[in-house]
This record gives C-alpha cells, structure tokens and sequence, in this order.
C-alpha cells in the first residue's frame, strides 16, 4: 500500500499494523505448538521425531479452541483494567480544571479547534518530563503528564506534546499498542511458563525428560535407548526454538508498530498546533529526562519518550530523539536549537557563578562618606620625606596663603 502524504501514511500504517497484530495473535498457537512438544516427549518416551512432530499438530487442533478462549478473555480483562493497571504503577491522579487551569484549557483548546472528544486529564507527581496516552475506547481515552512536566516547558511546548498524544488517540495508536502490549505480554508470560516447567521436570528427573521415558529406555536395547534418547533431545530443541522465535518475533512487532507512529504522532501534533518549533524545543528538554521511576517496560513503551535502550539500540521502542527532530527541520521547516537546559539547571549554574566560596578572596568594602565613595575622594598627598614631619618640608616650616600650617 503506497503513502504519498501524511494521511495515506497513517492508512498505511493501519493497515501494516492490523497484519502485524494478526501476526503477534499467530504467535500464541506457536507457543501451544511448542508447549504440546515438550507435553508429547514427557509422556510418550522412546518414540522417533515423526510421531512427536505428528501428535503435537493434533494436541494443536484439539487445544485450539482453548487457547483462543484464553487469549481473548485476557484481552477483555486487559480492556476493562488496564488503565487501572497503568494508574496503579505510574499514580496518575485525574485532575478537573479548577485544579490544573493551566493544563486543562490547553487541552480543550486544540480539542475544541479539531473536533476532537475530550479525553481524561491526568497528573502524576514525578520530577521526569514525560506524557502519554492510553485507553481502548472513547470513554477510556485519557492523557497523563508528569508535575516534572508542566514545571519545565512553557505553554506553547506543552501544547505540542497534548497534540502528539492527541494524534495517538486520533489515529488509533493506543488501542493498538495496548492490544500489542497485551499480546506480547501473553507470548512472554507462555514462553517463560514453558521453560520454567522444562528446567523443573529436567532437573528433578536427573537428566531424563521424564519417568515414562526411563522405565521404557530401561526394559529395551542401548541401541533403542540412543535412538529415542536423540529423538527427544532434537523435539525439545525445536521446542525450545520455537518459544525463543515466538519471543523475539513479538518484540520485534511491538517495535515496529512503536517507532513507525511516533513520527506521524510528531507531524499530527504540528498540524493541530502549527507550530514545528515548539515540538522540537519540547523534544529537546524532554530528551533523557523522561524516565519513569518504578514504570514497568510496557509503560514506557506508550509515553512520548521512552530512554531505556536496548542491546546496540535494537530493542529501543522508540526512535531517538535526534532522528525525531531531523525528520521536523526536514518536511516540517522547523528550527534545532540543539540541547535546551531547564530552568533550574541554568539557575543553579547562575547562582553558582554568582556566588563564589567564602573561603576565597573577595573585595574590601567600598567605605562611604559624608560627600560620596572613597573612590570619588582625590588623591591623598604622598608621603613625608624621610628627615621631615607632616609640617616640617625641607626648605622649612610649610606656610599657605591664612598663614602658617601646623
């Protein structure tokens, strides 16, 4: 599917991000597929490959159904508790406008500009300066900033980055990033029950896969004994592969759908406000400032900027913010002012110059008089020459125009 402008780049990016879902859904009855493997090998000891690879496909259809009823009702219970979940972990308080007048009307205003419904405003108390968005339907929407936030970006940068999340809940980010995050959460949580059931029956059977298998290998020949032995060990191989490409495959779909959306979020947030500066300057102050004490992985994916890298940057869920602020100057025509310090960092620095130790040499103070400074007197007179007194100059007594000097 072609995108030549911003809004066939959003339904293009929909599209590829509805295959990728079903894609992260297929990956479910991979784990059952894996899963069904190891439960055939614990069983059914002494058996070759075939059988093994032949009975885990019909575990699979008869476990079918099951799985599809597992997975959806933990999707509903993710759509009914997830933001309480995420309020629960980040401690974002709803605020109402007589509370946050400032932040309040901000939001209203570009909702109001763009027909947008008004979503839940939330603060939590965290000196980082982050924001994001969440919900699964209309009357889930919300927005959450952090105090760190609001106290460090002016108006016209915190409306840039109400208008990213906005883009967010426009464009249906949200929805499918929690759908994503839900997902993957459900191939993990599978994908480490399996290994932990696989180290457990390994280790408290002494090495072998299971009681059946060794009673079996004990009663035929050595060289059956070989033969099953290493069948096993190649379907608890592919086994194990199966669950670690399950894995990595759902990691790798969540960064997809993450990095691709916070560009157009970037370039939604322009069309609402008009103003490509104040999102680059609200990237520039939030750049490394917005880790989230405490927040979860799956958190931190969902916020405007995410700082936890991963290994060389690949498992970053979000593009760096110098690619953001490129791609703005690029087809925005914004302006990089470079790093911006915060407020409190540039009054630090200032009182620090300002106020040097007292241990050190500072100025004698200027003594004032009746008429002015010392530093306006004239000149004092220089000193008497040796073998004189004050009155006493070296052709005799010092004598002015009233008389003799004393």
């Amino acid at each position: 599917m072609a995108a030549y402008g911003l809004y066939t780049h959003i339904a293009s990016n929909k599209f590829r991000s509805m295959l990728l879902l079903a894609g992260l859904f297929l990956l479910i009855y991979v784990l059952v597929y894996a899963g069904a493997l190891v439960a055939e090998v614990m069983t059914n000891g002494g058996r070759p490959v075939d059988y093994y690879l032949t009975r885990a496909s019909r575990d699979l259809v008869s476990a079918f159904p099951w799985a599809t009823i597992a997975a959806v009702a933990w999707i509903v219970i993710a759509y009914f508790f997830h933001q309480n979940m995420i309020d629960a972990i980040t401690g974002g308080e709803a605020v109402t406008r007589q509370q946050q007048p400032r932040l309040y009307n901000l939001l209203e205003n570009l909702c109001i500009s763009r027909g947008i419904p008004m979503p839940k405003l939330k603060v939590m108390d965290s000196p980082a300066l982050n924001a994001f968005a969440a919900g699964l339907h209309r009357r889930q929407y919300s927005i959450t900033v952090t105090s760190g936030l609001l106290k460090a970006l002016d108006d016209q940068e915190i409306e840039a980055v109400l208008g990213h999340e906005l883009t967010h809940i426009k464009n249906g980010d949200v929805q499918l990033m929690v759908v994503a995050v839900i997902i993957a959460g459900v191939v993990g949580f599978f994908g480490e029950m399996f290994f932990r059931v696989f180290t457990n029956l390994s280790w408290s059977s002494g090495g072998r896969w299971s009681s059946s298998s060794s009673s079996s290998s004990s009663s035929s020949s050595s060289s059956d004994r070989k033969g099953s032995g290493g069948g096993a060990i190649i379907v608890i191989i592919i086994a194990v592969a199966l669950i670690l490409l399950a894995w990595l495959l759902s990691q790798v779909v969540k960064l997809a759908l993450s990095r691709s959306r916070e560009f157009l979020a970037d370039a939604g947030s322009v069309e609402l406000t008009k103003n490509p500066d104040a999102m680059i300057s609200a990237l520039r102050k939030i750049e490394n400032r917005g880790e989230l004490p405490g927040a979860t992985s799956a958190v931190m994916e969902l916020c405007l900027d995410n700082p936890r890298e991963g290994f060389a940057d690949l498992f970053a869920t979000h593009p760096s913010v110098q690619s953001r602020v490129d791609a703005l100057v690029k087809y925005a025509g914004g302006r990089d002012p470079g790093y911006l310090a915060l407020p409190d960092e540039t009054s630090d620095e200032t009182a620090t110059q300002d106020d040097p130790d007292a241990d050190g040499d500072q100025p004698a103070p200027v003594p004032h008089g009746p008429w002015g400074d010392a530093t306006n007197a004239p000149p004092s007179s220089p000193p008497p020459l040796p073998g004189t007194s004050p009155t006493q100059g070296p052709l005799g007594p010092l004598r002015g125009p009233w008389g003799r000097r004393v």
